[in-house]
């Protein structure tokens, strides 16, 4: 059996155009298959790409006053992925990026939405790949 994901599908895991278009519309084999093109798609995020991604990224609960001064600093929503995170932990984490330069801050962000997108596509795909 292959998956072919829809486009609007794929921008509810990461919404950018460019990376929902490249895989849009081709099928895959396995999971692993559309996992490997979407990491591929998605890197690199170019900045502008980042802020298409954060513009529809909801802010995670918790820590407001760590996420503000993160959102103060960067001029973005603070983004990670919490699936195995203990509030203290993402806290903790927003702090230790707050050191970050601009550059680094941004590579960081982006490999987090590759995360998410991983995460969305396993939670959205992993099911029609299991039913064969």
């Amino acid at each position: 059996m292959t998956v072919t994901p829809r486009h609007e599908e794929l921008l509810d895991c990461l919404r950018i155009e460019r990376w929902a278009t490249d895989l849009s519309g081709h099928s895959y084999s396995t999971m692993l298959e559309l996992e490997r093109t979407a990491v591929a798609a998605a890197t690199p995020l170019s900045s502008d790409e980042i802020d298409e991604a954060l513009a529809a990224h909801p802010s995670i609960g918790g820590n407001p006053e760590g996420h503000a001064a993160y959102e103060q600093r960067f001029g973005r929503v603070f983004v990670i992925r919490k699936e195995v995170r203990s509030p203290e932990e993402i806290a903790m984490e927003a702090e230790r990026r707050l050191e970050n330069d601009d550059i680094a801050e941004l590579a960081e962000v982006a490999n987090q939405l590759r995360g998410l997108a991983l995460l969305r596509l396993r939670a959205a795909y992993a099911d029609q790949f299991n039913s064969e």
